[in-house]
């Protein structure tokens, strides 16, 4: 993948370890300041498909918020432990458009979340208001204590978008 080629090669994650989310095929990579896989898992992201989200989102009500506007922003996010609605601790994956990463809601079973992670189909993991969901085992055992203490970068990769729009480094990495 070429962002995490890209990543490993310019060490842009500094000192921090660091998530790779590939919208398409509804995957999570995780990996440590060094770029060593940790892991991998399902997730569930927004219903929307989209690389942008919408200008003030992060101020609306969940009622307010269309089927349209439901969108995980792709991109390179600094990452960090806070609360949330309800005093919950989650990873902010953007405050500002409230994008959280955490583990999966089980919500109302119409959702049928568990069996949406599990699903083979991409079209499946698209359920969650932008939010990007994980199984609770891996969030507990591998995201949380890793990211718990200072948090981490979260990269974000385009669904509808071209990668280099998203990630313009990648386009001076194939020339160096």
């Amino acid at each position: 993948m070429r962002v995490l080629d890209w990543i490993a090669a310019s060490r842009d994650n500094g000192n921090l370890p660091y998530i790779v989310i590939d919208k398409n095929a509804g995957v999570l990579f995780l990996l440590d300041a060094e770029g060593e896989v940790l892991g991998e898992a399902p997730i569930l992201i927004g219903v929307a498909k989209g690389d942008l989200a919408t200008p003030g989102i992060g101020s609306k009500k969940l009622s307010e918020i269309g089927p349209a506007e439901k969108t995980t922003p792709a991109g390179r996010f600094l990452s960090k432990y806070g609360r949330a609605v309800g005093n919950q601790r989650v990873l902010w994956v953007d405050y500002a458009t409230s994008v959280a990463l955490h583990a999966v809601v089980r919500g109302n079973r119409r959702d049928r979340r568990l069996e949406r992670l599990a699903s083979e189909s991409p079209e499946d993991k698209r359920i969650t208001y932008g939010c990007i969901n994980v199984p609770t085992d891996f969030y507990q055992k591998t995201v949380k204590p890793l990211f718990a203490k200072d948090g981490g970068i979260v990269y974000v990769l385009p669904d509808t978008r071209p990668l280099e729009d998203v990630f313009p480094q990648l386009r001076a990495a194939s020339y160096l």
